[in-house]
């Protein structure tokens, strides 16, 4: 393989970055019985197949994530190169791939929105399903993460905040339920998650503590629990910042020690001091500081 062969390398890159030969021809501007010409030109000088085909669209095979690897690392390095070249080395430009917690959305939805403010040329991807992505090949320049301190080699981690969960209920649920008190719990709604062993410490507490039949409302999103508490459907888990600016919520039970969890930034060590990558970590650290949680 050799640059010449650049082509071919960045027409995988995007199969296997959006899904599709016809998302891919789009993005690359070419026809798609191009990209087609390419990806198989490129599986038959490596004898290897990168894609398993079916119905809907193209998923890279253990030699396409080795080879995507290379092209996504190589794709952003070269876009930091011209802009040096072009005397513009500390621009934000390109695309940016973020992945987070779905809960966390209400805050790193707007901070991303004024990152965009302040870089038009950028475009973003905020991606939040439960999977962990895979910095190491591209799968994402910057990981929100929680939990124990992310140990994959070659990241850095960085402290962003701690992230402290309780258990809330509106306003007008306790008008009509009352208080949560001790061995009452059956006389009230819970709202839970959907996983029969979840792994946040506190879905683990609400399965242990309240029988199943005091679970009315279960939901696979955080942010779907948090609609239904502030609806007054039952007793749900929101985060502390949640209550800035409502009068509508009321702790119901003192949080756990363990209902705190402490909140990751992640990158790659090859992408890390890329201008994008260190503009938005930079700003997240100072953005941080205005959202009302314990920061490092």
């Amino acid at each position: 393989m050799s640059f010449d062969h650049w082509d071919e390398i960045r027409t995988a890159y995007q199969v296997a970055r959006v899904g599709t030969v016809s998302g891919a021809a789009e993005a690359l501007g070419v026809h798609h019985a191009t990209v087609i010409r390419h990806i198989d030109a490129l599986e038959g000088r490596l004898g290897a197949k990168l894609f398993q085909r079916h119905a809907r669209g193209y998923t890279p095979t253990e030699a396409g994530q080795d080879l995507l690897n290379v092209a996504a690392q190589t794709d952003d390095q070269f876009t930091q190169l011209a802009g040096r070249i072009k005397g513009r080395g500390d621009e934000v430009t390109g695309e940016l791939i973020v992945t987070s917690l779905d809960a966390l959305s209400p805050l790193i939805v707007p901070a991303i929105g004024d990152f965009m403010e302040r870089h038009p040329d950028l475009r973003v991807r905020l991606m939040t399903d439960h999977r962990l992505f895979r910095l190491e090949y591209g799968e994402a320049h910057v990981a929100i993460r929680a939990g124990t301190l992310p140990d994959q080699p070659d990241n850095v981690v960085q402290p962003f905040f701690t992230q402290t969960i309780r258990l809330m209920a509106s306003r007008d649920y306790v008008a009509r339920f009352g208080t949560l008190e001790r061995g009452n719990v059956e006389d009230h709604r819970f709202i839970g998650t959907v996983e029969d062993s979840p792994r946040a410490p506190y879905y683990r507490w609400l399965n242990e503590h309240v029988p199943a039949s005091s679970i009315h409302f279960r939901a696979t999103s955080m942010m779907a629990g948090k609609v239904a508490v502030v609806s007054g459907m039952g007793i749900g888990f929101l985060p502390t910042w949640e209550m800035e600016g409502t009068e509508n919520l009321v702790e119901v039970l003192p949080p756990l020690e363990d209902w705190s969890a402490r909140i990751w930034l992640v990158t790659h060590m090859d992408l890390h001091r890329t201008a994008k990558v260190q503009t938005f970590v930079r700003f997240l650290k100072d953005k941080v500081k205005t959202w009302g949680v314990d920061t490092p």
